[in-house]
């Protein structure tokens, strides 16, 4: 699954910078110039991410960070302030304004990139491209491939990507209704039950390699994969 990263920066030339880089690291980059049409981008497509600069015309990024959090829609998406302000005093007064990290102008794209995969990491490691390695299973995503003691697992990409979210989540319990948010997305409409169609599925292949008790159904509750 590629991150969805929402740019808002009002100065062109380093919009264009960012949308460059982000999307030579293999992300979905999205751009706003301001406040509204943030939230018109926002309305549209819920991001991963929203790399937020301080100096917007009309409303604030640190007026901006706050209405994020108090959204029910943006409220756990990660924020990356860029700003030229890099006294102490100004930092904490993004991060206090609901930002993750923040970043000083000008800045270069490759420690750009490496606070963006660190921010990821932490809030959504399924977006990560490192191997995840649970229960005796490998997942790969940047090779879109799942091994078990050697042995591929072949599946479909809607299976792929619901494996990958457990194993990134496991010992935890999800319902329906947060798994179809979570793997299939906000903008998706689909019946809950298509969940159990993609479960079964995955299990039969998981079967297939002495993986059956992996994932596991939780009455009244949804699903949890768990190793115990």
């Amino acid at each position: 699954m590629k991150a969805k990263i929402l740019i808002v920066e009002d100065e062109p030339a380093i919009q264009e910078l960012l949308v460059f880089n982000i999307m030579e690291a293999g992300f979905h980059a999205l751009r706003a110039d301001d406040g509204d049409s943030a939230w018109l981008q926002i309305k549209n497509h819920v991001p991963d991410l929203i790399l937020l600069d301080w100096m917007l015309p009309n409303t604030s990024g640190v007026v901006l960070a706050k209405q994020f959090r108090a959204d029910v829609r943006t409220k756990d998406v990660p924020i990356i302030m860029l700003t030229a302000r890099g006294e102490e005093r100004d930092k904490i007064l993004g991060l206090e304004s609901g930002a993750d990290d923040y970043i000083t102008k000008p800045f270069s794209p490759r420690e750009l990139m490496a606070r963006i995969r660190a921010v990821l990491r932490r809030h959504l490691p399924e977006m990560s491209d490192e191997t995840v390695a649970v229960g005796g299973l490998e997942l790969s995503p940047s090779a879109h491939r799942v091994t078990c003691a050697g042995t591929s697992i072949d599946l479909g990409p809607t299976e792929f990507r619901l494996l990958q979210f457990f194993m990134t989540h496991a010992e935890r319990v999800y319902s329906r209704t947060q798994l179809l948010d979570q793997v299939w997305g906000t903008q998706v409409f689909v019946e809950e039950r298509t969940v159990d169609v993609h479960i079964r599925r995955l299990r039969v292949e998981l079967e297939a390699v002495k993986k059956e008790g992996l994932i596991q159904t939780v009455r009244g509750s949804g699903y949890r994969f768990s190793v115990n």
